[in-house]
C-alpha cells in the first residue's frame, strides 16, 4: 500500500510541469520504473542540482550558474541593443533564431493587474536603472503579442521614451509559407499595419 502511495505521488509530481496531465505523468513514471530507472536517476539528480545552483544573472535576469551568464558576460556582445523578453526560453528562441547580438532584459512574466503582476513583479525598476546608464541606443520589445504583452510593450516603451530612447516593437504577422485565406483577421491587421518598404 505503501509503494501504491509512492507511485501516486510520483505521478502526482510530474503534473507540476507544463501540459502534462495526469496521463502523460503516468506514462513518464511507468517508463523511468519499468524502462529507463539509470535514465530516472540521472534526472533526479541534475534536477537536484540545478534547483540548488541556477540562479539569476545579475544584469539580465536570466537563468544562469553564474553571477553573469553567457551572453551578459560577452564583450563581443552590442550593449547599445537591449532585447526585453517575457521568460528566459524566448531569448534562447531569439538567439537561435536569428542570431541576436545585442543584449536582453528578462521580465518574467508580463503586466496583469488582475494576476496581482505590476511592475514591481516584473523588475522594471532595473530595467529603468539599465537604460539611465547611457549606454542603451535602442531597446527592442519582444514580448507575446497578448494583450497584456502588448500592455507591457507600450509601458515600457513609455519609459524608453522618457530617457530619450528608440524603442521599437517586433513584427507580427503573417508566418514564412502562410496562405492569407487560412490567416485569422486580427493576424492579418498586425501583418498591415507592420508593413515595411521592400
Amino acid at each position: 500500500m505503501q509503494n501504491r502511495g509512492l507511485l501516486k505521488e510520483l505521478i502526482q509530481s510530474f503534473c507540476c510541469l507544463p501540459g502534462v496531465g495526469p496521463k502523460s505523468a503516468q506514462r513518464m513514471a511507468f517508463h523511468l520504473l519499468q524502462r529507463n530507472r539509470q535514465g530516472g536517476e540521472q534526472l533526479s539528480r541534475i534536477l537536484a542540482q540545478a534547483l540548488q545552483e541556477i540562479a539569476y544573472c545579475a544584469e539580465c535576469r536570466t537563468l544562469t550558474e553564474t553571477k553573469l551568464c553567457e551572453v551578459c558576460a560577452n564583450s563581443q556582445r552590442d550593449t547599445g541593443l537591449l532585447c526585453v523578453v517575457e521568460s528566459p526560453a524566448d531569448s534562447w528562441i531569439i538567439d537561435q533564431a536569428i542570431g541576436f547580438k545585442g543584449k536582453y532584459f528578462i521580465l518574467h512574466g508580463r503586466l496583469s493587474p488582475l494576476d496581482g503582476i505590476g511592475p514591481d513583479q516584473l523588475g522594471i525598476d532595473a530595467l529603468e536603472q539599465r537604460l539611465q546608464a547611457g549606454a542603451i541606443s535602442e531597446i527592442i520589445l519582444a514580448t507575446n503579442s497578448t494583450v497584456e504583452g502588448q500592455a507591457t510593450a507600450h509601458f515600457i516603451a513609455e519609459i524608453a521614451g522618457k530617457h530619450n530612447i528608440r524603442a521599437t516593437r517586433i513584427a507580427y504577422g503573417i508566418p514564412m509559407g502562410g496562405e492569407l485565406e487560412f490567416i485569422d483577421s486580427s493576424t492579418l491587421s498586425h501583418a498591415f499595419n507592420g508593413r515595411r518598404e521592400i
